[in-house]
């Protein structure tokens, strides 16, 4: 199948479930992960969401699941059958030994990392995420899909370094421990928890793509988790 036609039936078969093609790296002889029949990958596609794209089909499926890490259990119950389908290896985020998913949408997108950690997309903002990699035998597209721009850099006053009610977040990164903390105080419960992170709600960039108030306090209680 071509590179067209991979990406083409990839394209549709996730089609219902909100999930898009983030991007495509290749890999020179050897450099790539290993596929479940022993050989070397020579291209792998990024999987994920752009906004609240998965959230009409998850939250839907959620409502009837329970359990533990119910969207990576989605994602698998989605994802895998597909590529199985497509003789591809499928890896995901949560899974051991963990793949550099960053280092992988780096190359496939360009994107840069916000102070928060989260890479940021110029055009999705923070507002995105990563649910799979589809790793390939056979080259099938383009080294990296070009995304121009790095949105912190252009920022203006860089509202997310301020806006932090702990200051959590700074040039140096982002301390964990002191988001949670905060996540356990009356505040904390009744803001962040409830609007999801203000620094992140502050950044400018993406702003139309931002999650639905549902979607962020799923994603709070998560990260509290």
């Amino acid at each position: 199948m071509s590179a067209f036609g991979v990406l083409g039936a990839l394209e549709e078969a996730l089609r219902p479930s909100g999930i898009r093609l983030r991007g495509v790296v290749s890999f020179g002889d050897g450099a790539g992960p290993t596929l479940s029949d022993g050989k070397t990958a020579r291209a792998l596609v990024l999987l994920g969401n752009v906004g609240g794209s998965i959230w009409p089909a998850f939250s839907a499926w959620h409502m009837t699941y329970v359990g533990d890490d119910p969207l990576d259990t989605w994602s698998k119950a989605v994802i895998t059958p597909i590529a199985e389908e497509m003789r591809a290896t499928a890896f995901f985020p949560s899974d051991q030994p963990y793949m550099p998913f960053q280092q992988w949408a780096v190359l496939a997108e360009g994107l840069t990392a916000s102070p928060f950690g989260i890479l940021i997309h110029p055009i999705y903002g923070t507002w995105h995420g990563y649910r799979a990699a589809l790793a390939f035998a056979d080259p099938i597209a383009p080294e990296r899909r070009t995304v121009s721009g790095a949105p912190c850099e252009s920022c203006v006053g860089k509202p997310c370094l301020s806006t932090c009610p702990v200051g959590a977040i700074s040039a140096s990164g982002f301390e964990v421990g002191a988001c949670r903390a905060h996540l356990l105080t009356e505040e904390g419960r009744t803001g962040c928890m409830v609007a999801g992170c203000l620094a992140r709600h502050s950044c400018p960039a993406g702003a139309e793509y931002r999650y639905s108030d549902e979607q962020l306090r799923f994603h709070m209680e998560a990260l509290f988790r």
